[in-house]
């Protein structure tokens, strides 16, 4: 295998044609040269060493020669492709054994496989999409200095490819890692941020500046209680959910994508305080910051309406989200129990939990997720 940086080649593939009486008949049909082999043959120059980089894309349409090329440099890692997964274990189980509990985690989370009851699922009963999120973060996992897959995106819906490469592409950067993706799909490309591009049926190697990736337009409705039967399976504590709880629901063109409950709280603020019991954003969509925009808009709209608002959870990757983002408060640090507004200990719990109050001080790019919120009625107890 070449260096990563030192990349030149000519490549040739040539395959013998055996002139059988179909091949014979086809040919003639099509006026096809009478020839004993197929002989393809590109020259390469993918000149790396210039400049340092974090992802790059080899992309084209089918049979331009993407995989030959990516075989041909990267044949330990391209062989690599496929990964063995535990037929009726948890996907965590695949992960190399070198790694903690808490840094597997962290890996799911940020390539926006959040959803913990889906963590400790096989791999096989998982969907599309998580299946998709979770190779990735194995991928990542076992190959921390360069990694490369192949049909990259090519099995999942276009928005879910798109919100995926986004979520790809601040992992890999954040850890410092190398990651190539080949793909006939270049819709991806503004979602990735590559720092290079290949197009073998151009032949053509292009370093890019990064730009801002697209914006995630949501709107933001005020729904009935029902919505949440879309959302409940996805919810990492319980399915259930307090009846006179307030629902909101984030749309992405036109389709429901999280969802966010609160409750007044009670005690002695008088119902001075909003607390928000569930915040949850479907598995496909994760990773770009939708659920966390969803959160901020609605405790807006409780500010607007004179109330505080606050949350407490034990999600790890929630607790440093909102510690991080500058807009929300810590009331409460990460302990064994749980505390009302006025400090008073509530009741005991086996989880780590933290409270945030929502203050809405944004550090500089906190959640790069501009929206567009309109909080209206919305009945989606018929939405699928």
């Amino acid at each position: 295998m070449q260096s990563v940086d030192q990349l030149t080649a000519d490549i040739v593939r040539e395959t013998p044609i055996v002139r059988s009486a179909r091949v014979i008949q086809a040919s003639g049909i099509f006026d096809l040269p009478d020839q004993t082999a197929s002989r393809v043959a590109w020259h390469v120059e993918l000149p790396l060493a210039e400049r340092d980089w974090n992802i790059g894309l080899i992309v084209g349409p089918s049979g331009s020669g993407k995989s030959t090329v990516a075989r041909h440099f990267w044949p330990e890692l391209y062989a690599r492709q496929g990964f063995e997964w535990p037929e009726d274990r948890s996907v965590l189980d695949a992960f190399p054994s070198d790694l903690g509990i808490k840094e597997i985690l962290e890996l799911l989370s940020s390539v926006g496989f959040n959803s913990p009851p889906s963590w400790l699922r096989p791999f096989r009963v998982l969907s599309v999409g998580e299946q998709f999120r979770v190779t990735l973060a194995r991928m990542l996992a076992e190959n921390r200095e360069l990694a490369l897959m192949d049909e990259f995106t090519s099995t999942v819906d276009r928005t879910v490819a798109q919100i995926g490469s986004n979520a790809l592409a601040k992992t890999v950067r954040r850890r410092k890692q190398r990651f190539i993706a080949v793909s006939c799909h270049d819709d991806i490309e503004e979602w990735l941020q590559p720092d290079w591009t290949y197009r073998p049926d151009v032949n053509r190697f292009e370093w890019r500046l990064l730009q801002r990736r697209p914006t995630v337009g949501l709107e933001i409705f005020d729904v009935h209680y029902s919505a949440w039967a879309i959302f409940k399976a996805h919810h990492y504590l319980s399915a259930s959910l307090h009846k006179s709880a307030r629902c909101f629901t984030a749309m992405y063109r036109g389709r429901p994508v999280a969802f966010a409950a609160w409750l007044p709280f009670v005690g002695r603020s008088r119902g001075s305080i909003r607390r928000c019991t569930r915040i949850v954003t479907l598995p496909d969509y994760q990773g770009v910051g939708i659920g966390n925009a969803l959160l901020e808009e609605t405790a807006k709209y409780w500010i607007a309406r004179g109330c505080r608002a606050t949350i407490a959870t034990s999600h790890p990757g929630m607790m440093a989200s909102l510690n991080r983002s500058g807009r929300w408060r810590m009331l409460r640090a990460p302990a064994l129990s749980t505390q009302d507004a006025g400090g008073r200990v509530t009741h005991a719990t086996a989880r780590l939990t933290a409270s945030f109050e929502f203050i809405d001080e944004p550090k500089i790019n906190s959640h790069h997720m501009p929206i567009e919120t309109v909080i209206a009625s919305r009945d989606l107890s018929g939405a699928r």
